[in-house]
């Protein structure tokens, strides 16, 4: 080589297959021998980072020579490389703007020259509140989680998911809890989807600080996009509150709750239904349901009894609540559906059959946070706001308008939303309720899905939700020798109705009377 010829040449262009991850970059050609040589040897590589906007860190990079050693850093973004400006210290500090690529390198005084490793810094242009939490110390942050999807056989499948961490995390993706040996990267890709591939999938980001894992989703392979959508399980606690301590009693919440439960079961919901509970109950109630719920279910929330609103906040009235109404004595609405939509439930649906009279303006609101924007959400009201809901009683028969037309459409097979618009256009052609009483719905819904959707279980946890053991009949002995057969029916889930019939008494029994008290023994 001549002697005018230069020892280090640097070039945009596109380099050689495997030296450089994304697009275009610049690498090094060298020209002299002595640039492949130990004489600069690096001892510590800079790492990648995967980051949020604005978030301030430090790139290093260190390497020992036989002469003193100077740096340069240069970056790379959209095929452009260039050479950062004053850039010439072991420690790049970076606020991170845009995800770009970065390398360093480093000269001695002899003309040698090497490079370092590119780098890559990711920088997430938008994150959920709170993300990074203010302590972190660079363990991996789940950023994007993978979603659920329905795809055809022999169709393309692609799950996404991205976590931030310091360095970068590393990917692997799982699929029923089997590692998927080719499969480390934030996307996973399936070119051809067969039948075998469907199951739940989630992926592990890890780096030196631990690891985190996604949310696990559901990925059904089948041979139609029509296929419809179903439920793991299919969960319902119905509430209906007639007779208060403090406030008029009610006809109609024990004939609707009654008649809906029934409903439901042939939808094949597990159902509980109870009557006439006090905060206590219901908290109780309400919590045992919430335990229940997972990941795929569809629930159902009924309300029957006195209510109010406040502030666009909903409150359901125990039987025990004094006057008057207070957030503090009462059920708030929107409280529970919170806590429904935490369980990861593909459905959440709220029946409101209850007024919503605006209430005591002054009293402070329950704390509630905003709900997820995860499209799965429906509420039902049986009014408008700042109305009344009314009952009909036709001699011994009570029911309140709102079920009297639900329960006319809530076993059609189409999307709950357009089976609830159903009811509301039923309810505005009722004469009585003409000017007074309007439904009104209002949900989040972004999937076709119907309580008629059937049950494709993934665990047992609602095995036994609404179906407490029941007796059919029990024979009782006297000690005088009397037998009296007791039959038990179960009209809700606490309250049972018990017949007794006395058999034909021994014959050194003249006279056998049968007495059922109100006890809790028998007499």
């Amino acid at each position: 080589m001549g002697a005018g010829a230069p020892l280090l040449q640097l070039r945009c262009a596109r380099p050689p297959a495997g030296s450089q991850p994304l697009g275009f970059a610049c690498w090094v050609v060298s020209t002299s021998a002595s640039c492949f040589s130990t004489a600069i040897v690096i001892t510590e590589q800079p790492v990648s980072v995967s980051v949020p906007v604005g978030y301030s860190f430090t790139l290093r990079c260190r390497a020992e020579g036989r002469t003193s050693l100077r740096y340069q850093w240069f970056c790379q973004h959209q095929s452009i490389c260039r050479q950062i400006p004053g850039a010439t210290k072991q420690d790049l500090p970076i606020t991170a703007q845009q995800t770009q690529l970065y390398t360093c390198r480093i000269n001695d005084l002899n003309k040698n020259a090497v490079f370092s490793d590119w780098v890559k810094v990711e920088v997430h242009q938008c994150v959920a509140r709170g993300l990074p939490p203010q302590l972190w110390q660079g363990e991996p942050v789940i950023v994007l989680n993978p979603t659920e999807q329905r795809v055809e056989v022999g169709k393309p499948l692609q799950l996404q998911c991205a976590a931030m961490g310091v360095p970068a995390p590393s990917y692997q993706w799982y699929r029923n809890g089997n590692l998927l040996e080719h499969q480390k990267k934030k996307k996973l890709w399936i070119t051809h989807a067969k039948i075998s591939d469907s199951g739940t999938y989630l992926c592990c980001a890890s780096n030196s600080h631990g690891e985190h894992w996604t949310n696990a989703v559901d990925i059904h392979v089948g041979t139609s996009r029509s296929e419809k959508y179903f439920a793991t399980g299919k969960i319902a606690l119905l509430v209906g509150n007639n007779r208060y301590q403090h406030h008029p009693n009610l006809m109609a919440p024990v004939t609707d709750v009654f008649e809906l439960s029934r409903l439901l079961e042939q939808l094949g919901f597990q159902v509980v239904s109870l009557l006439d509970l006090n905060k206590a109950e219901m908290v109780t109630a309400v919590s045992r349901f919430l335990q229940l719920l997972g990941k795929g279910v569809y629930a159902i929330f009924y309300y029957a009894g006195h209510g109010y609103e406040h502030s666009g906040r909903n409150y359901m009235v125990p039987v025990d609540a004094p006057q008057p109404y207070a957030p503090e004595n009462c059920i708030s609405v929107q409280r529970i559906l919170q806590k429904m939509q935490q369980q990861q439930t593909a459905l959440n649906l709220i029946l409101l059959d209850t007024c919503r009279k605006w209430y005591n303006p002054e009293c402070a609101l329950s704390q509630v946070q905003p709900l997820e924007p995860w499209g799965n959400t429906v509420y039902g009201y049986a009014t408008s706001e700042d109305a009344e809901a009314y009952e009909l009683q036709d001699g011994d028969f009570s029911s309140g308008i709102f079920m009297k037309y639900l329960k006319k459409h809530i076993l059609q097979e189409k999307k709950v939303t357009h089976m609830l618009e159903d009811v509301l256009e039923d309810i505005g052609r009722d004469p009585l309720v003409t000017g007074k009483q309007v439904m009104e719905i209002k949900h989040t819904l972004k999937e076709a899905r119907s309580l008629t959707d059937p049950i494709c279980p993934l665990g047992a946890a609602a095995e036994h939700w609404g179906r407490g053991y029941e007796p059919l009949s029990k024979m009782v002995t006297f000690p005088c020798g009397a037998q009296v057969e007791l039959r038990f029916h179960r009209l809700f889930s606490n309250v049972m109705y018990v017949s007794a019939k006395l058999q034909p008494p021994p014959a050194h029994i003249t006279d056998a009377r049968l007495l059922l008290c109100q006890s809790t023994s028998f007499c």
